[in-house]
């Protein structure tokens, strides 16, 4: 039996990008490229026409942009949108935005010899678009509740007022796609005198830094780009740049963060598998891991190694993930230790910081 194929729109103003995505997504065994647009009105023609089940996307092009057009997509007629974005630093807010909108993932254009460029990232291409559309199930259930935001809005919870739970114990996060909203929904929970966060998302140079700017203008706790050598601090997220892994390091004076540029793991870098390690050996039962979102199974195996350390580890529950790879696999390899909706974790999260003693390696 001939397995049914992924059929995209590619929209982009640039013929150049859209023969090269052309070229990529059809040279795929499992996808096709069923119709291109060079404008979001001739996009909406071919959506009619020819029902594709996910859409790349670019921001900028003329009558309307791509942002308009999510929009309008997301109230009316939803379904999984790849942007495609610019490396700048108009580029990654933009591109936030988009994700804010209700867009699945983002790529994005090389700044330098973009056919080359684009070629690499072939497979990252091809693993966005079948992520897209393993969660196509979601945008079906929004239907004509489209506007309403796919992830639920953050009840701001109390102060922790615990003084050996803020400064003594840590959260790790993990995400990738369908991540960013999903850590946003987290971190406006948290109060400022929250435990201090480590998150590895997935995401490129230059977007991470946009993104930690969008969520310390918004959550109570303070959010930043994490920096090698400074100190871990309680009422602190620190985000992972793009292009550097995220580990933590133990001394006299406390944790302290430490980058580095080592070989991607599980393709990725920053990898969870890096940063759950790195807490597995470094903070042991005093971790605290999610895994939220995303596709494939970075950071499950290191997960593991948390729980056998000590650390209580959580996982986002299926029907509020975009695409529920990461979590599947970490609760498969026995890593996690319960199971929660989004909207839950942070209370959770809480509760059990407050009222426990860390656990004992292996339980």
């Amino acid at each position: 039996m001939t397995m049914e194929k992924i059929k995209v729109l590619v929209v982009d103003d640039s013929a150049l990008i859209r023969n090269l995505m052309t070229r990529i997504i059809n040279s795929r065994t499992d996808m096709v490229v069923v119709a291109t647009a060079a404008d979001p009105y001739i996009a909406l023609d071919q959506l009619r026409a020819c029902r594709p089940d996910v859409m790349t996307l670019d921001i900028e092009m003329p009558r309307m942009n791509g942002l308009d057009l999510l929009a309008q997509l997301m109230r009316s007629d939803p379904l999984p949108v790849i942007m495609v974005s610019s490396q700048t630093e108009q580029g990654a807010q933009v591109t936030l935005r988009a994700l804010e909108l209700g867009a699945v993932d983002f790529v994005t254009k090389p700044k330098f010899d973009i056919s080359a460029g684009m070629m690499e990232y072939a497979e990252d291409i091809a693993d966005k678009i079948r992520a897209a559309w393993l969660a196509r199930g979601r945008f079906k259930r929004r239907g004509a509740a489209a506007s309403t935001p796919a992830v639920p809005s953050a009840r701001p919870l109390p102060e922790v007022g615990n003084a050996l739970a803020s400064c003594e114990r840590l959260i790790l996060i993990g995400a990738s796609t369908g991540g960013t909203e999903a850590i946003k929904a987290i971190l406006t929970q948290l109060p400022a005198d929250s435990p201090a966060i480590l998150i590895a998302q997935h995401m490129p140079p230059g977007f991470t830094k946009s993104f930690a700017q969008r969520l310390d203008n918004v959550c109570r706790i303070a959010v930043k780009e994490a920096e090698d050598g400074e100190i871990i601090r309680p009422g602190y997220a620190y985000i992972a740049p793009g292009s550097h892994h995220l580990l933590l390091e133990r001394g006299a004076g406390g944790y302290r963060i430490v980058l580095s540029s080592a070989p991607s793991v599980n393709r990725y870098r920053p990898s969870v598998e890096v940063l759950f390690r790195s807490a597995a050996e470094q903070a042991g039962a005093q971790a605290l891991g999610i895994m939220l979102t995303g596709m494939g199974k970075d950071g499950a195996t290191a997960m593991l190694a948390m729980r056998q350390a000590g650390a209580y580890n959580l996982a986002q529950d299926e029907a509020s993930c975009v695409v529920f790879g990461m979590p599947r696999e970490a609760i498969a390899a026995g890593a996690v230790h319960v199971v929660l909706p989004l909207q839950e974790i942070a209370a959770h999260v809480l509760q059990y910081m407050a009222s426990s003693t860390p656990r004992v390696a292996g339980v």
